[in-house]
């Protein structure tokens, strides 16, 4: 196995994307895997000319088991896996179960599949707060009980879990660490690369960023009589380049064997929970512009608050979340610039 070569699977998507760019500017060698589904080959200009390193491509859909067996045939060294790759849009997740059940399970067992073959192996999977529901407590620690999901995208994150801990139980070669996020938002602070939802954004900001250009005519805030300070949902929002940092201290962690079990689990948050007021504000301060926008009704599934506790990934990973919400929120602005730009060059 070559330490420093990671297969990034879902690396032209938005947290894919960020992640490897750090990945590359740690000196670890990248190869992505994306079918494109929900992603543009256009990103790999823009890690290429963040990092000055154009990562290798495999345009690969990892529902077809046989084409995750002949890539990894294709690279024999690679026993560093991070897995992106899965549909996450809660809404659609409802409508559509099964698409959702195939995408995130199916691909997560071939990839497995060819790990488990290895002598060594290590995985880091993309998991979610999701799991967590309405917490009992907050903030949320790791030990907190992993409730019944509220959509099928959330049951798949719980059972991705599942699989993983317990392929791990039967082959100590197989370390894996599964990373639940909180909130990712933001985008790479040179505006070269960030959130580009396809459709209707699913995420509170690239609809403001959306709004703020004029793409969308009003920003719907779904409730502001929730028990918090101003009566609407608060969220622990994580700029997503110190998400993709975590990654790589994940990483670290597995290849230096400073696990305490070959499978663990961790929060990445800020340890803040910000409300949805609270992030408008931000934006009308970073962007000098007015936002418009108008209280709606809640949302079905919408939890009244979460926030994390990251003392385990602070202590465990040797990271830590340092950029703030003005900071994700400038960036997410610069970027939504950029493409409206290259949208109206292309026109």
């Amino acid at each position: 196995m070559n330490d420093k070569k990671v297969l990034v699977t879902g690396g032209l998507g938005f947290i894919g994307s960020h992640t490897v760019v750090a990945l590359q500017q740690e000196g670890f060698e990248v190869v992505i895997i994306d079918n494109l589904s929900n992603s543009s080959i256009e990103v790999l200009g823009g890690i290429t000319q963040i990092s000055g390193k154009t990562p290798e491509f495999e345009n690969i859909d990892l529902r077809e088991k046989s084409a995750v067996k002949n890539f990894f045939e294709k690279y024999p060294d690679i026993g560093n896996v991070i897995h992106f790759a899965a549909s996450k849009a809660v809404g659609e997740s409802v409508i559509n179960p099964l698409l959702y059940y195939e995408n995130n399970l199916s691909t997560l067992v071939y990839l497995l599949h060819e790990l488990n073959n290895r002598e060594k192996a290590n995985f880091i999977f993309s998991s979610s707060c999701t799991v967590y529901g309405q917490a009992d407590e907050l903030p949320i620690t790791e030990n907190a009980p992993v409730k019944q999901a509220e959509s099928p995208y959330g049951n798949t994150k719980q059972i991705g879990e599942e699989i993983i801990r317990d392929t791990c139980k039967v082959n100590q070669e197989l370390k894996a660490i599964s990373l639940r996020y909180f909130n990712p938002i933001g985008a790479h602070h040179s505006g070269q690369i960030g959130e580009l939802p396809i459709g209707t954004p699913q995420n509170l900001v690239p609809f403001i960023t959306q709004t703020a250009i004029g793409k969308r005519s009003e920003l719907s805030v779904y409730g502001d009589d929730y028990p918090t300070r101003d009566g609407t949902a608060i969220r622990d929002y994580i700029h997503v380049m110190d998400l993709a940092e975590a990654h790589v201290s994940a990483l670290k962690r597995l290849l230096s064997q400073n696990e305490n079990e070959n499978y663990e689990v961790f929060n990445l948050g800020t340890g803040n929970g910000n409300t949805v007021l609270e992030v408008i504000k931000s934006f009308e301060k970073v962007s000098e512009k007015d936002l418009a926008y108008k209280i709606v009704g809640r949302r079905e599934g919408d939890i009244t608050a979460a926030y994390a506790d990251t003392n385990k990934a602070n202590d465990h990973l040797n990271w830590k979340a340092k950029r703030s919400l003005d900071d994700a929120l400038d960036s997410a602005w610069k970027w939504q610039k950029l493409v409206e730009k290259k949208e109206e060059n292309q026109d």
